[in-house]
């Protein structure tokens, strides 16, 4: 929206010409989003303790979790607003991506909003069936499909982190891929939110990652050089991972520990499948796997768990999944679980932009 109002003057004065440039207007979508949770954030949790709107806690988690019943939580609608403020007031708005990215990080809290407040109601932690989240997840993706397939042709090709000649073409099978990313970073993030702040600091590192790497993708002559796919276009969605950025600090400002809200459902499943969202349209879905390295260990623990302990009649791999609760009944406090799982995914970020010159 200031992109269309004030880069229009730069013709009379000068100084509005920086409305042109995507790393401005990506910096201040990140300052956007960061003040307006701080300035919000203090009302929105009177806002849910006054309307009871309290954390439920699953009975089969750690035992000291259970103090932290009553918490504030559905705090990702302030980051989902944050972001979207952000992103309208920054963001080039005749982009396809930017609004396909909006498309989903809507649509998944949508959908977690449902599943937050269907535990308040029963007051218990199963909330909506994992079946209809699949089912719904899915319907937003085929959307957002069909609208770029409206739109033109997409690259079925895959990039592969390390590799610069090796890009398999999928051809029909990309669709089920593409799925598979944004479904599946948004459960591994939802999986992940278990401890205060843990979730929030990865997926901060995540978009700031994936800020620079559309940058570079929408940047022809640099993605050339950098012998990444080059996608016209996808530029504008560092505005977008600027602004997801700024949403993760502040919310983290009130989410850390001991935290005084929780991100929620609303919250988690948003940012997972906005993450997974600016990764396949980015074409950078395989770097997802490095970045994102702490949302895939959680995910696989889970599973390996599940499929372990029915396979061998009740035994178990870890003492309980996800891992971050493994940690925690080994005798790591949990601060020290959610610091250490913010260094190890600092160093995967890190590796991650290493794969730019590592080809």
């Amino acid at each position: 929206m200031l992109f269309h109002l004030l880069y229009p003057l730069h013709d009379m004065w000068p100084v509005f010409n920086v409305f042109r440039y995507i790393t401005f207007r990506t910096i201040y979508a990140a300052v956007t989003a960061l003040s307006i949770i701080l300035f919000l954030g203090p009302w929105f949790i009177r806002r849910m303790c006054a309307m009871q709107m309290g954390q439920i806690i699953r009975d089969d988690g750690p035992a000291n979790h259970h103090a932290k019943a009553g918490t504030p939580s559905m705090g990702g609608i302030l980051i989902i607003g944050s972001i979207l403020i952000a992103t309208l007031l920054w963001a080039d708005l005749r982009n396809l991506y930017v609004w396909i990215s909006i498309l989903i990080l809507v649509g998944y809290g949508t959908i977690g909003l449902a599943d937050d407040l269907l535990k308040i109601r029963k007051q218990n932690s199963t909330g909506l069936s994992g079946r209809w989240k699949l089912v719904w997840q899915t319907v937003f993706v085929l959307l957002a499909a069909w609208i770029i397939a409206a739109h033109g042709e997409w690259d079925t090709h895959l990039s592969i982190p390390f590799f610069k000649n090796f890009q398999p073409d999928l051809g029909i099978m990309y669709g089920l891929f593409a799925l598979f990313v944004v479904v599946g970073t948004s459960n591994a993030v939802n999986l992940t939110d278990g401890l205060d702040g843990l979730a929030t600091g990865p997926f901060i590192i995540a978009a700031a990652v994936y800020a620079l790497f559309t940058y570079l993708a929408g940047h022809s002559t640099l993605a050339q050089y950098l012998q990444i796919p080059s996608v016209p276009g996808a530029g504008e969605l560092a505005v977008f991972c600027g602004a997801m950025v700024g949403a993760g600090l502040g919310f983290l400002w009130y989410n850390t520990y001991p935290a005084e809200i929780f991100m929620g459902d609303v919250g988690s499943l948003a940012a997972g499948g906005a993450l997974g969202a600016v990764a396949v349209l980015s074409k950078q879905e395989m770097l997802l796997v490095i970045v994102g390295g702490i949302f895939v260990v959680e995910a696989l623990s889970v599973i390996l768990q599940v499929f372990y302990f029915k396979t061998t009649g009740g035994k178990r791999i870890f003492r309980m999944a996800p891992i971050h609760h493994h940690f925690e009944l080994k005798g790591w406090k949990e601060p020290k679980v959610i610091v250490r799982f913010w260094i190890i995914s600092i160093l995967l970020g890190l590796v991650a932009i290493s794969t730019l010159k590592l080809r």
